[in-house]
């Protein structure tokens, strides 16, 4: 069993997604910079200055002032301010996965040679046949 796991873990598949996953999190960590330090700072300049963070509903009913204050007093709080800026650091990922996938996509069918074609239908039976072949060896008819 202990062979068998090595065998699947020192796969080049297996490798591959560990270095995937890698910069994934490498790749998030930068989106989430993106988002938090450059386009929630532009997106509050045009909604008057709203704090994303600070964007809250406390669910004892009492009034806080920041989401600082209302977790230091332990209120349940509906932190929809946090789950937006979430939502965006999704957004731009999935596009940036689109484009990535569109791209290696399109390298790939780029770079592939069709091959040509070794086998016909035979025009009286619908038989696939050999390119080549001069009678169908299905029905036996004389092809041109």
């Amino acid at each position: 069993m202990l062979k068998e796991f090595k065998e699947f873990a020192l796969k080049g598949n297996m490798i591959d997604l560990a270095v995937g996953v890698i910069i994934g999190g490498a790749f998030n960590s930068l989106v989430t910079s993106l988002v938090d330090n450059i386009i929630m700072p532009v997106i509050s300049i045009f909604t008057g200055k709203i704090d994303f963070s600070n964007l809250f509903l406390s669910l004892d009913g009492k009034e806080y002032d920041t989401l600082a204050q209302a977790q230091k007093a332990g209120a349940a709080t509906l932190n929809y301010g946090t789950f937006i800026t979430g939502l965006l650091n999704f957004i731009i990922m999935a596009f940036v996965v689109f484009l990535l996938v569109k791209a290696m996509n399109k390298l790939r069918t780029h770079n592939e040679v069709p091959q040509e074609a070794t086998t016909k239908i035979c025009p009286h039976c619908k038989s696939e046949i050999h390119i080549d072949a001069d009678r169908c060896p299905h029905c036996t008819s004389k092809l041109d």
